[in-house]
């Protein structure tokens, strides 16, 4: 029997926890089973590099909403590679429902990323129409199951909770001038978006360096919209901490960056399974963040991290310090958090639970056509 052909689908592949895991997943789908497919709807990025040799790639390039040249395109493609499930990662969903919808009828699997679902009034509307064609629908998080179930009106046996992911990391050599030194590195991976909350962050850190004044904050992520980013960029010089705060901006090398800091940390006023806080697990690294979303279920309830309440620069802050005090307490924390995201959040184990996601799809596909 054929492996069968998926296609994850994605608008770019600049980083972040979306993206990442469109990547992990196609990277990480047994060949025996699946060809692996990856489409961006829009444009590529960092993490091209991250793709494996063994997944073939399509880039439409759409330059609106409604581009029928690059929708021309995906149809072409899924019918002359023979996919048949489209795997949609967020606002790709609405592609991918189109396209479903035209022979020869590809399954469709959506991917709920939505961490913003709780501060926002999200036009589920536009959503509940679409997921109409998803044979499957996969969330990062419980509450988003609820979410989709109440808002999106989509059937109970339809959506299933399956945990984000990171995989293996390639070796990679250690960046060179990495800014800080070693014992005062605080890394935060989060792309500049208004959920990551990174003024709260920033004035924490003005308190770290009244007792840390070697303490330096990196900061790795991507950014929507130019004119925030101006903004959050600006108030590292509106904090006074221009000598301590540095932007890396997006880079394909993270884990080395991780594994030459020292503390990991999330400042979010929402999130839903943060794959930055798994990464920082997989480099071994002692973390705080905020209890939003899946992070307390990441940290053991503050046993395998800290543990800090949103827009709270003082306790995010006595968090940062206490760890920054004690390397003794840094390494247990970093091992203890290390071996927790082994054995939970494996690549094993989240794409077991999607190739039966896969397989219920086409169960169903199978039935209608034999009923």
């Amino acid at each position: 029997m054929s492996a069968i052909g998926v296609m994850q689908l994605t608008d770019s592949l600049l980083p972040g926890g979306l993206e990442r895991m469109a990547v992990n997943i196609a990277n990480s789908l047994p060949p025996e089973r699946f060809e692996a497919h990856l489409c961006t709807t829009r444009e590529g990025g960092p993490l091209e590099e991250l793709v494996g040799p063994g997944v073939r790639r399509l880039s439409l390039g759409r330059r609106s909403t409604v581009d029928a040249a690059a929708f021309r395109r995906l149809v072409t493609y899924i019918r002359e590679n023979d996919i048949r499930i489209l795997h949609a990662h967020g606002t790709s969903l609405f592609i991918a429902a189109a396209a479903s919808s035209l022979r020869p009828f590809p399954m469709l699997v959506w991917h709920v990323h939505l961490g913003r679902f709780a501060i926002e009034d999200r036009p589920a509307y536009m959503y509940r129409l679409a997921a109409r064609r998803a044979g499957g629908v996969i969330t990062v998080n419980q509450p988003l199951v609820d979410w989709c179930i109440r808002r999106l009106r989509i059937p109970r046996e339809k959506v299933r909770f399956v945990q984000n992911f990171v995989a293996v990391p390639r070796a990679a050599p250690p960046p060179q001038d990495l800014p800080g030194s070693a014992g005062s590195r605080i890394v935060c991976v989060a792309n500049l978006r208004p959920d990551k909350d990174h003024e709260t962050l920033f004035r924490a850190m003005a308190l770290v360096l009244r007792e840390f004044p070697a303490a330096h904050l990196i900061l790795l992520g991507s950014f929507e919209e130019a004119s925030y980013r101006d903004s959050v960029i600006g108030s590292i010089g509106r904090e006074g901490l221009s000598g301590s705060v540095s932007w890396l901006g997006s880079r394909p090398d993270v884990h080395p960056v991780l594994k030459m800091s020292d503390i990991g940390v999330l400042s979010s006023k929402s999130e839903g399974l943060p794959l930055a806080l798994i990464e920082y697990g997989v480099a071994g690294l002692p973390s705080v963040a905020t209890s939003v979303g899946q992070c307390p279920e990441v940290l053991d309830d503050g046993r395998a991290g800290l543990l800090v309440p949103p827009g709270s620069p003082a306790d995010l802050a006595g968090a940062i310090v206490a760890l920054l005090k004690s390397p003794v307490r840094r390494k247990e924390l970093g091992t203890r958090f290390s071996e927790r995201v082994s054995r939970l959040y494996s690549a094993g184990r989240s794409i077991g639970s999607i190739c039966e996601v896969y397989d219920s799809i086409l169960g169903q596909r199978q039935k209608a056509f034999s009923a």
